[in-house]
């Protein structure tokens, strides 16, 4: 442990869906010394992935690289001693195959080019049947519903469903996977070199995504698992039994690791954790908060006296897990499957001349046609932003629901689809970008509205990830939808910060994570208020967009996860 005085530095390492990124930082002060971001090399060019399909799979040597580039390159800015310590966190859930020793099966011999020996990232939707499978089964099978700290539904984006369908797909990995884990827990657990059966598993992994519970002894009975895929039998045992949280120390940096990334083997590494959930830290998150994690997807995460919530079981959202955010205090999770995503894909849409046509020109040569896409790339959602924010909604009648990834709250259901209505043939493209900002704030609506008919208010909203800091049409729009403010956290890289968090508190630098929010936070960039004059106008085209929502899901064909409708509230706010 580091003395009092002397210079103390932690590296939070957050793993995003494209990419990486590394964050020094100055443990006594949480003052910012260097990040760094690498690109996953072989998910940029999609490989081992088919979106047609909802397959979305990631090679464990862009993560590797990843993280040996990102910490060699900020760890240079200190002397390697003055580190003490670092915290990773992921997407999820995220989970893959490994061998005994606890090496990624795609790491081995004859599964190099197997997507199912891969990391089966978050947004992966192979395993609908396997969802509503799970969900069918918890409650007719005579004993525990598995699925209730679940929020009552489970969904394809999460561990169980995955393993479940990967082994039923592919009998080589289901015979040489000696067990699974957790994206957050694989990279913890490269970077101490621990034996795999006694590693310390992530609380907040194994809580929101793996149906873990102390109230049943841990993760769901063997019973119930091999009831649900006689293939399951027996991995159990193979798995965890405890669970800790991200301020606990789970290892140091092994010899080897040391010394690839320049640091010294009395670096402390944290547990890990989930992306949202440290950046829900970082947003300096308290009691009844909401913090937005908005990039690609979003997570709302919400803490809560454990006391006050009680035995209450939140219904239709991602889990509700003590200690998962913030020790001590229960970590409520929601979110939506695509936001970020909703708009790249309508600018993919946008840009499809520019990659199919471009190229056919005969007045710009090779040269000319690469500058033009990339400078029209650029502005491309700059210029939407501009035209939308000037659209007349009384002239607009474009209504567009968020589901092109599913729905993930309220209410799991990823076999649902987007959709457009009230196209003529006046609509222009602001219209409809303008209808899709719209219609990922209703989704976010929804969510706020689960939580406080839930019986948890929702006292303030915070905002943070790569749209809360670059779109303010989006976090106007939003405040509007919300009729409440919303404040934007600075840091450019929360999850990141937030993770350096818990390095600080795990290497003792900080007494508890509260402290280290306290000393280590950032504060506010700016408050987006609500334009009164719009709230009413978006709240009848939110009662809308329900209405459309509800037409759409019936009319839904192909594998559904069940929705549950949520149970009266049995708490009181505070």
């Amino acid at each position: 442990m580091a003395s009092s005085n002397s210079p103390a530095y932690v590296i939070g390492v957050d793993y995003g869906t494209d990419s990486v990124r590394s964050l020094l930082v100055d443990a006594r002060t949480g003052a910012e010394i260097a990040q760094a971001v690498h690109y996953y090399a072989r998910w940029k060019k999609l490989e081992f992935c088919n979106p047609a399909r909802n397959r979305f799979r990631q090679h464990p040597l862009d993560h590797i690289e990843g993280l040996e580039t990102t910490i060699r390159k900020v760890a240079a800015h200190v002397p390697a001693e003055q580190i003490v310590g670092i915290a990773v966190d992921t997407t999820g859930s995220t989970p893959g195959p490994v061998n005994e020793q606890g090496v990624a099966l795609a790491l081995t011999p004859g599964f190099e080019t197997n997507p199912n020996a891969m990391f089966v990232l978050w947004k992966d939707h192979t395993a609908l049947a396997e969802a509503a499978e799970i969900n069918q089964k918890a409650r007719t099978w005579g004993g525990e519903d598995f699925t209730k700290f679940e929020g009552g539904i489970y969904s394809s984006e999460w561990f169980w469903a995955k393993i479940a369908h990967v082994i039923r797909e592919d009998e080589a990995v289901f015979k040489a996977a000696h067990s699974w884990i957790e994206h957050c827990d694989w990279v913890t657990l490269l970077l101490t070199g621990q034996d795999l059966a006694t590693f310390k598993r992530s609380r907040c992994a194994a809580g929101h995504k793996a149906m873990w519970h102390e109230s049943w002894g841990g993760l769901p009975s063997e019973e119930f698992l091999t009831h649900l895929e006689p293939k399951l039998a027996g991995l159990r045992s193979r798995l965890f039994e405890e669970t800790y949280t991200a301020d606990e120390v789970a290892g140091h940096l092994s010899a080897e690791w040391a010394e690839r990334l320049g640091l010294t083997t009395n670096t402390v590494v944290a547990v890990g954790s989930f992306d949202a959930h440290a950046g829900a830290v970082a947003g300096e998150i308290e009691a009844y908060s909401m913090v937005k994690v908005m990039g690609t997807s979003t997570c709302d995460i919400v803490v809560a006296p454990t006391a006050e919530v009680g035995s209450h079981l939140v219904a239709g959202i991602c889990g509700q897990v003590d200690g998962s955010v913030i020790p001590g205090m229960l970590g409520l999770e929601a979110g939506q499957s695509a936001f970020g995503d909703l708009l790249a894909w309508f600018r993919q849409m946008v840009e499809w001349p520019l990659h199919h046509v471009l190229p056919h020109s005969k007045v710009l040569n090779a040269e000319q046609q690469v500058a033009l896409r990339d400078e029209m790339s650029d502005l491309l959602l700059v210029e939407l932003s501009k035209a939308a924010a000037e659209v007349d909604p009384e002239e607009s009648a474009v209504l567009a629901l968020d589901w092109v990834n599913g729905r993930r709250t309220p209410d799991a259901n990823q076999a649902l689809k987007g959709a457009l209505m009230n196209l003529t043939m006046g609509t222009n493209a602001p219209q409809i970008f303008r209808a899709l900002v719209e219609a990922i704030c209703y989704g976010s609506k929804q969510i706020v509205e689960r939580f406080e008919q839930e019986g948890i208010p929702v006292k303030q909203v915070i905002g943070i990830g790569g749209v809360a800091k670059k779109s303010k049409f989006v976090m106007q729009t939003l405040a509007d939808v919300l009729d409440r403010p919303i404040k934007i956290a600075v840091s450019e890289q929360a999850p990141a910060l937030g993770a350096a968090m818990y390095a600080a508190v795990a290497a003792g630098i900080h007494a508890d994570v509260l402290t280290a929010q306290r000393v280590m936070g950032s504060g506010f960039a700016e408050t987006y208020e609500p334009n009164p004059a719009r709230v009413a106008d978006y709240q009848a085209r939110y009662e809308q967009y329900q209405a459309f929502g509800k037409f759409v899901e019936s009319a839904t064909v192909g594998q559904s996860e069940p929705v549950m409708e949520p149970e009266t509230p049995a708490i009181t706010s505070a």
